[in-house]
């Protein structure tokens, strides 16, 4: 996303810094989009008639909310109240349930699910250092330039954090950072939640494998049988990816970069994330909303956009076959223990997850298999599907982009052809948006914008048409200006930039609160579109960071790990905790339910029932696959809901 050459380029020269001040003038000052006023939809079921989803980058629901204490009456499932950690963040009684194992998967073996023999880590690898050694914004001049979705007490942060460390070394910030216990570790015990932190593997089949799923391993309370007990091995011995090359000589345990960096949490009740613990407490939560996909940043986009996997094309809808170095091979390169042979950004990353004889696939398929029920992959035969990141077929003007690192322009239906064909108002707005498409190829240092977390950047039939592409796909600009105006969409997207969006060592936890704390300031400063409005927080994935949670196997492509889902309307307070199973798609099912529309396609996801559970356990459907609407976060008592409830 370009944020590490911000201040290596903006500031090299006068010259350098007027000509990046420009650009960011005309977007801030050029003419806005059209806005669409606010339809007050009659068909809505509910008093929402605004729907906000807000989307940071890699937090798991543990790693922010390890510690969290919900308030009297409710519950909630994390590392405290399983006994792992104590409030204080030290090892509780039950802390063997959270230990991590070494594993053997020699080559010529092939990709292993579930790897054996495993071996308790003495203590952990060291997790390792990550994120600038010194800001990447040097001062609040910059700082406001750079970005304009902070709320105003949030800009010193850009400033602010630090690693004073190289990168990929033991992070000597944590104590003991060479003797570890082999567990989770809380980051603040010494570096500062104000600082930035290395960023874990997440991957597809680095995910898969980390959660170590195996139905020899299931019981009642885990029937999917995930014991996600190998997260730093997986870190070391193949980290983010091979891109193909070779295993370096000498590869250790600092090779990958990573180290154990996932086990680390933060303690909310030594006051780490506060604005999100605080609509925690006033609001709704779940303790039981996950990833859509196991992987990456695009195809968990694509997911919640469409509330399926997209696949590469011809870009006319026709499946075709990438070529070769686009596809994945996690089976471990000869000599090596887990070095995959073909994977990484610029790598593999597509799958034919029909055919059993692709790499990976058939130990991912013979899983689902083992399942009671078991669980159907939904991969369409010939279909080579995306499973981490690749750049979408469009630039932001419409032309299509070619490049070898971009999937083709896809036919993929999406919610936004959805609401299109019902006549329900939508948008997607993404900041920096303005200056991407004057700056398409990010020659521009303070163009942070993220093309492939637009799941309409992909699609032929918002990108092709201009009417569509303008009204529909805006920048947040356009969004603070529909907000002071007291008109929204029915339905908007909302992501942040790469600099606020929370991502570990390209960004900071506290500046996606400050994008969040702006836009919810903003819509309860008007008490009409606040009596109206829900706004969904959550994140793409957790970003590779370990989870203690249960995980429901869905298809071929996940459920993946918990991440956090805060609600904030007047119609979810009191701090309730919501434990119905739910993932991305369950955002679509609530907009459809709410609306009162079918589901995106025949395979989509949002045609899966509501979850039914057991009497002992919240967690676990007994009607997999199974995901929640999300309706029962809200407290619609004077309000009767339309029949038809799947």
């Amino acid at each position: 996303m370009n944020v590490k050459n911000v201040i290596k380029k903006s500031m090299k020269s006068l010259r350098a810094s007027l000509a990046c001040l420009t650009l960011i003038q005309i977007s801030l000052f050029g003419p806005l989009a059209g806005t669409i006023q606010a339809q007050e939809d009659p068909r809505a079921r509910t008093p929402i008639k605004h729907v906000i989803v807000i989307i940071g980058e890699n937090r798991t629901f543990d790693h922010v909310f390890a510690t969290y204490k919900p308030k009297p009456g409710q519950t909630v499932s994390n590392l405290l109240s399983k006994g792992i950690i104590h409030a204080d963040g030290t090892h509780g009684a039950n802390y063997a349930l959270s230990h991590q194992f070494s594993a053997v998967d020699f080559a010529p073996n092939l990709f292993d699910l579930s790897p054996k023999p495993k071996t308790l880590y003495p203590v952990l690898p060291a997790p390792l250092s990550g994120g600038p050694k010194n800001p990447y914004i040097p001062n609040l001049t910059i700082a406001h330039l750079a970005e304009n979705g902070l709320d105003a007490n949030y800009y010193q942060y850009l400033i602010t954090g630090g690693t004073g460390l190289n990168g990929g070394v033991p992070d000597t910030r944590i104590p003991n950072v060479n003797l570890l216990a082999p567990g989770p570790f809380q980051i603040t015990a010494g570096v500062p939640y104000d600082a930035y932190a290395a960023s874990p593997v997440h991957r597809f089949y680095q995910m898969w494998q980390q959660f170590d799923c195996n139905v020899s391993s299931a019981t009642a309370d885990n029937p999917s049988g995930c014991k996600a007990d190998l997260f730093p091995w997986v870190e070391v011995t193949i980290g983010a990816g091979s891109n193909g090359l070779p295993q370096a000589n000498g590869f250790n345990n600092l090779s990958t970069g990573e180290g154990s960096t996932a086990m680390g949490f933060y303690n909310v009740q030594q006051g780490d994330a506060p604005y999100l613990t605080m609509l925690a407490d006033s609001y709704a939560m779940s303790d039981n909303f996950h990833q859509s996909v196991m992987g990456g940043t695009g195809a968990n986009h694509v997911e919640l956009g469409s509330g399926d996997a997209i696949w590469y094309s011809d870009g006319k809808g026709h499946a075709m076959t990438p070529p070769m170095l686009n596809v994945e091979n996690p089976n471990p390169a000869g000599g090596t223990n887990n070095w995959y042979s073909q994977d990484g950004y610029s790598g593999g990353t597509y799958s034919n997850c029909a055919d059993s004889n692709q790499p990976g696939v058939d130990a991912v398929e013979d899983y689902l298999k083992s399942l009671e029920p078991s669980i159907k992959p939904n991969c369409e035969a010939g279909h080579f599907y995306l499973l981490n990141n690749y750049a979408p077929g469009y630039f932001g003007d419409g032309t299509v982009n070619s490049g070898q690192f971009a999937i083709p322009p896809s036919t993929l239906r999406t919610i936004g052809d959805e609401l299109v064909d019902n006549h329900i108002s939508w948008k997607y707005y993404g900041d920096q948006w303005n200056l991407y498409v004057a700056d398409p190829n990010y020659n521009n240092p303070f163009n942070n914008y993220c093309d492939i977390c637009n799941p309409f950047q992909y699609s032929t039939s918002i990108m092709t048409n201009p009417t569509l592409r303008s009204a529909h796909i805006q920048d947040t600009l356009d969004l603070y200006a529909d907000i002071a105006k007291g008109y929204l969409p029915a339905v908007s997207f909302v992501k942040p930039s790469g600099i606020v969006d929370g991502h570990p060592a390209s960004s900071k936890l506290d500046l996606f609160e400050g994008f969040v704390k702006k836009i919810v300031d903003m819509v309860h400063a008007d008490q009409k579109l606040s009596s109206e409005t829900a706004i969904f927080i959550t994140f793409d994935e957790g970003g590779g960071y370990y989870d203690s949670g249960y995980i429901q196997p869905l298809d071929f492509f996940g459920d993946g790990t918990r991440i956090p889902m805060i609600v904030v309307s007047p119609f979810s307070t009191g701090g309730i905790i919501s434990h119905s199973y739910s993932d991305h798609v369950s955002i679509l099912k609530f907009i459809e339910k709410n609306w009162g529309l079918p589901p995106v396609t025949s395979r989509s996801r949002d045609n899966f029932p509501n979850p039914i559970v057991g009497n002992n356990n919240p967690y676990v459907p007994t009607n997999s696959p199974a995901i929640s609407d999300l309706m029962d976060f809200f407290n619609f008592s004077h309000h009767d809901l339309d029949a038809g409830d799947n």
